[in-house]
């Protein structure tokens, strides 16, 4: 089980402009990190760092005693901005594939429905769906096929009220287990987070 992600003075640039510099990041088992900052300040650049989706310019991403790539293949999610959603799948067939793709299975695959109040949309075509139903598809992989890091960038913002409670919840669940959530934020957290500004 991924304990602890350490990160070592990392810069991060895009194209000609520098990003941020020098930012160092301890986040433990249990705990939840905000990451504040303007816009532009590279919060999503930090997530896909530590995703490895991104190379840093400088610094380290440290994953306990385990193998980064071998960390991130098993032990993380990111759920970004953008939903990663394929639009001409149904909701169900995006569901089960993201779910084996991730080493779940069509039973918690359709748990993970139940659990984000998706099972009346599964017959529709992902292109059909709301903003806030395709952030629930999207965040229903997380419980699906359970990792300890969650990488999350903007989580709560089309989600409607009673979504963002049951979110919270569930958000609170997969910490007091052990888990671990690094959240590029506007909107504070509803669970205990500490906030490290980007950028400053």
């Amino acid at each position: 089980m991924l304990r602890a992600v350490l990160i070592k003075d990392l810069a991060i640039s895009r194209g000609e402009r520098r990003l941020f510099t020098g930012l160092n990041l301890h986040l433990d088992a249990g705990e939840a990190v905000e990451l504040t900052g303007r816009n532009g300040a590279g919060k999503t650049s930090l997530l896909r760092a530590v995703a490895g989706l991104l190379r840093p310019e400088a610094g380290e991403i440290v994953f306990a005693d385990l193998d980064p790539e071998a960390a991130r293949a098993e032990h993380l999610h990111m759920v970004g901005h953008q939903d990663g959603l394929k639009s001409t799948r149904t909701a169900w067939e995006e569901l089960r594939f993201q779910t084996l793709w991730c080493g779940g299975s069509p039973t918690t695959a359709r748990q993970a429905a139940e659990r984000f109040d998706l099972v009346r949309l599964l017959d529709l075509e992902v292109r059909r769906l709301s903003a806030g139903q395709r952030r629930r598809l999207a965040l229903a992989r997380l419980v699906a096929s359970p990792r300890t890091l969650w990488l999350l960038d903007e989580p709560m913002a089309p989600l409607d009220a009673g979504h963002r409670l049951a979110f919270g919840a569930l958000m609170a669940e997969h910490l007091v287990g052990g888990g671990m959530i690094l959240a590029a934020v506007h909107d504070p957290l509803p669970v205990a987070a500490r906030v490290v500004e980007v950028g400053a």
